[in-house]
Formats: structure tokens, C-alpha cells, sequence
């Protein structure tokens, strides 16, 4: 058995934190709404969160390789806990202007990606640490997250309900600093969390180059294109949703952030059961069937029934089982990536494959503000719904998501080697790990070991913003 206090530790500050984006993710939409009364400026509050999302994610993989990710997820936390807690001081102090908050929050984004990403890349290496497997890991990653996130929104219900968003925004500036403190005191001694020594000195045109490298690598591989595709779509209804829908509708039809808080922690519940259920059994069936099935169930549901009923209960069932779908996505996912990205290149492609998957997040929150105040909340619901329909219809319809059971091997490219090792993938080695994909374990590589990246579908909390329900 290995050393589990890294990866402990990571699964905490990753917890804390998630938990505390929960507060955020509720509080501001509730706070704009509170002190505007628009849905307009709810949507553009959103969409000034998430576009620095989009460009971290599109320059940072190389930086974080550079930086180490220890550094990188430690500093990430301290400048969005002094970001979030700006909002509610300087609102405290009646200096707060609208477009200051959207400054706020358009730093958090732009800071909050880096240390999400670097965070996760480390999974692999910190589960060889720990003596367990790699699904294991990627499983245990994504149940505790999204149990926090359920913790973490019935919290922001009620603080919201009886002190206020502000108090919320404060305890979420909290989290931040104590995931900081967690990763500095309990990842120490993981190689993979250190600095890479650079290959070239360090040059726009270096960087360049290796910014290239990530996009192509996702570019050729056609499964992982699909995914980032369909979890665009989906990431920006999911965003119109959190951001606008739900406190929309709230407020007019459900009685205010208590309902959004009850909601989204049943939705955090649900994913919650359902990653830890196909963590136990997920390995006896098809990952391309549960994945099409789970996937269609996960998300578009719940935009026709809020539009259709103004009671809590028949959305919180839908919810709930919305949830338990969602939570197996994230799983396959991750497993999929970690079997067919090279540990050399997976900070890089963790970019381009979070740019890609967050790249319409913007545009929901926008787009939702503006449909609710052209047709209507429910008019927005149905379209956005529609949408998020469409885009889960993807594995039914492309051919690529047909090789969504095979192993790395079926990602070699038509040459029928690796990306790095040059090997032939009968071979049945997977890049530069050196293990076949049937272990479950990643090895060391020479430069990033075992470092991974993540498509996830947006969860309840889209942070960096997640990929999943």
C-alpha cells in the first residue's frame, strides 16, 4: 500500500472547494438579482464569470506543466478567495458598482480554471501514490465532489434564505483559502506536482509550440472531439440554467434560494449515488450503452418540467434521477481520457479539452437573460431544453462514439502507433505509462507522470466548470 495523505488531500481541498463554488454558484445570480431585479444583468454577470474560463483554459496548459501544478492549485485559491471576498465587503462598504462585480467575478474565472485543472491532473499519479487504482480514483474524485456540491447548495439555500448572499459569498472566500492550506500542507513529495524542468528555454515561440501540440492531439482523435462537442452543448444550457433558469424560476414560481438550494442538492445527490453506483458495478456493462441512455436521461428533462409545473416536488424527483444518470457520465468520461491521452501531453490537452467543453458557457448565461426577457421564462426553458436534448442525441448519431468500449489501443491513429512511444498498439502498451490499459494504473512518465485531463459534462456547480451532472 502507498502513501494515501496526497491524494486525501487533494480529494479534500478539491471538496472544499467545490462546496464553496456551490455558494457562489447560487449566492451571485441570487445577489444580482436581489439588487437589480434583472435577468439581463444575471446573464451578464454569468457570461463575464465564465469567459475568462474559456481563455485560461485555452493558454493555461503549458503554464501549469511550467509552474507545477502544486504551486499552480495553491495560488488559484488564494486569488479567488480574495476575489469573492471583495463582493460582499465592498458591497458592506455601499462602493460595489454592477461593473465591479463583474470584475470580481470575470478575475475568480480566470484564476479558478488553472487550480481546478491542475488539481485533477494529478489524479493518476496520486493513486499509484496511494496503491489504488486509477478508476477507483477517478470515481472516488468525482463522488466527492459532487457530494460536496450537494452539501454545498443546500448550504447556500439556507444562508441566503436567513443571513443573506453576502454571507454566502464570505464562506465561499473561506473554502478557497482552506483548500489552499490543504494542498500546501498534505501534496508534498509527488513529482508530478513539482515544476516541469523545461525542455527549451521558455519563448513565445516554445510555448507556441506546445500549446499546438495539445490542440492537435484533441483535433486527431475523433472520440475525443465528439465528447468535447456534445459537452459544449450541454455546458452552456447547464450554465443558462444555474445562472438564470433556476433563480428565475425560483424566485417567481418555488418561494426564493431555499427551493434552488433543495433542487440543487438533490441534483448533487443523485450524481453523487450514481457515480458511486457505477463505481461499484459500472465495469459489467457497456460503457457506450449506459453512457447514450445516462446521458439523454441526465439534463433535458428538467427544463421541460420546470416549464410546465410551478410546484418543488415534481422538479426535485426530477432532479434527483436526473442526478443519479448524470453521475455515471463523469466516470466514463475521465477513464476514456486517461486511457487515450499520453502522460506527456495531458496538461496541454486538459486545456484545449476544457476551452473546448466550457468554450459555450458564456453564451448560455447571456443567452438565457435574454430569452427570458424576450419570451418568457418558460418560453426560455423549452428552447434551452431543446438544445440540451439535441446535444445528447450525439452518441446515437456519430460514428466515432462507437469505439467508446475500447481500450487505448483504439486511439493510436491510422498509423497504428502512439503518440509518443512510436510503439504498435498490438503491443498493448498505452504511451508512455508502460501498462496496459487492463491494469487500471498509470506508470511514470518522463516528463508529467500520470497526469490527466477532464471533459467533464457540467455538474451542479459548473466551476471550472465541470463537465457533470
Amino acid at each position: 500500500m502507498g502513501n494515501r495523505t496526497p491524494l486525501a488531500a487533494t480529494l479534500a481541498a478539491n471538496s472544499v472547494s467545490t462546496a464553496g463554488t456551490s455558494l457562489t454558484l447560487i449566492g451571485v445570480p441570487w445577489f444580482v438579482l436581489e439588487t437589480t431585479g434583472s435577468a439581463g444583468r444575471a446573464g451578464f454577470v454569468a457570461f463575464c464569470a465564465t469567459l475568462p474560463i474559456v481563455v485560461a483554459a485555452l493558454i493555461g496548459g503549458p503554464v501549469i506543466d511550467r509552474i507545477g501544478r502544486r504551486r499552480v492549485a495553491i495560488a488559484s485559491d488564494a486569488v479567488c478567495a480574495s476575489a469573492i471576498a471583495s463582493i460582499p465587503l465592498l458591497h458592506f462598504a455601499g462602493v460595489l458598482d454592477f461593473w465591479m462585480l463583474c470584475a470580481l467575478m470575470a478575475v475568480n474565472g480566470f484564476a479558478h480554471t488553472p487550480g481546478n485543472t491542475a488539481r485533477y491532473v494529478l489524479i493518476p499519479d496520486l493513486a499509484e501514490h496511494a496503491g489504488t487504482t486509477l478508476p477507483r480514483a477517478a470515481s472516488l474524485f468525482d463522488a466527492v465532489s459532487r457530494g460536496a456540491r450537494m452539501v454545498g447548495a443546500a448550504l447556500a439555500g439556507v444562508l441566503i434564505a436567513f443571513a443573506g448572499a453576502e454571507t454566502a459569498l464570505l464562506l465561499d472566500a473561506a473554502t478557497f483559502a482552506l483548500s489552499a492550506l490543504l494542498i500546501a500542507a498534505g501534496v508534498r513529495g509527488i513529482r508530478a506536482a513539482e515544476p516541469r524542468k523545461a525542455e527549451a528555454p521558455v519563448s513565445l515561440r516554445v510555448y507556441g509550440s506546445e500549446l499546438r501540440e495539445g490542440y492537435a492531439h484533441l483535433l486527431g482523435n475523433r472520440l475525443l472531439l465528439a465528447v468535447v462537442i456534445m459537452v459544449m452543448f450541454m455546458n452552456g444550457t447547464d450554465q443558462g440554467w444555474y445562472a438564470v433558469l433556476l433563480p428565475v424560476h425560483a424566485e417567481a414560481e418555488l418561494g426564493g434560494a431555499t427551493a434552488i438550494g433543495l433542487l440543487t442538492a438533490m441534483f448533487g445527490a443523485g450524481g453523487l449515488a450514481g457515480a458511486l453506483l457505477y463505481g461499484a458495478v459500472g465495469h459489467r456493462f457497456s460503457r457506450r450503452t449506459v453512457f447514450t441512455v445516462c446521458v439523454i436521461l441526465c439534463g433535458a428533462p428538467r427544463f421541460l418540467v420546470a416549464a410546465v409545473t410551478g410546484t418543488t416536488l415534481p422538479l426535485a424527483v426530477t432532479m434527483l434521477l436526473g442526478g443519479i444518470a448524470g453521475g455515471v457520465l463523469n466516470p466514463i468520461l475521465t477513464t476514456v481520457v486517461y486511457e487515450r491521452v499520453p502522460g506527456r501531453l495531458r496538461s496541454r490537452v486538459s486545456g484545449a479539452l476544457t476551452a473546448g467543453c466550457e468554450f459555450a458557457m458564456p453564451l448560455g448565461g447571456l443567452a438565457a437573460g435574454l430569452l427570458v426577457e424576450g419570451a418568457g421564462a418558460t418560453g426560455a426553458l423549452l428552447l434551452m431544453g431543446g438544445v440540451y436534448f439535441l446535444a445528447t442525441l450525439s452518441p446515437l448519431v456519430f460514428p466515432s462514439w462507437r469505439t467508446l468500449d475500447d481500450g487505448p489501443e483504439a486511439e493510436t491513429g491510422e498509423t497504428g502507433k502512439t503518440a509518443e512511444t512510436g510503439k504498435t498498439a498490438e503491443t498493448g502498451e498505452a504511451g508512455e505509462t508502460g501498462k496496459t490499459a487492463e491494469t487500471g494504473k498509470t506508470g511514470k512518465t518522463a516528463d508529467s507522470p500520470g497526469s490527466s485531463v477532464e471533459p467533464r459534462v457540467s455538474s451542479s456547480a459548473p466551476s471550472h466548470p465541470s463537465p457533470g451532472p
